[in-house]
């Protein structure tokens, strides 16, 4: 089982992934995009990185933006090293 990161780790973290936050036991971050058509190709993409890390996030869309909420399962629902290293693989896709 994924150990869950203290609110300190979660803190230092978040000062490496800009626009994320942590909210109710969640990493948190909200994207906008020109179009529907854009978001929902960066949900694809999200998608194919969330299979690849065998870690999927909540996503939720409504026309032009994406809200995505990350956090482990297997931890009783704690922000643990996997939420963190895909937050880190999708910031790159919004770069």
């Amino acid at each position: 089982m994924p150990t869950p990161l203290t609110d300190t780790q979660i803190a230092d973290t978040l000062k490496h992934l800009p626009g994320w936050s942590h909210q109710n036991d969640r990493l948190t971050r909200g994207y906008k995009f020109a179009d529907f058509s854009e978001a929902m190709g960066f949900m694809v993409r999200v998608g194919l990185l969330a299979e690849q890390h065998n870690h999927h996030p909540e996503l939720f869309n409504v026309y032009s933006t994406v809200k995505i909420s990350l956090n482990t399962h297997d931890a009783d629902g704690k922000v643990t090293h996997k939420d963190v290293d895909l937050a880190s693989a999708i910031q790159k896709l919004g770069e």
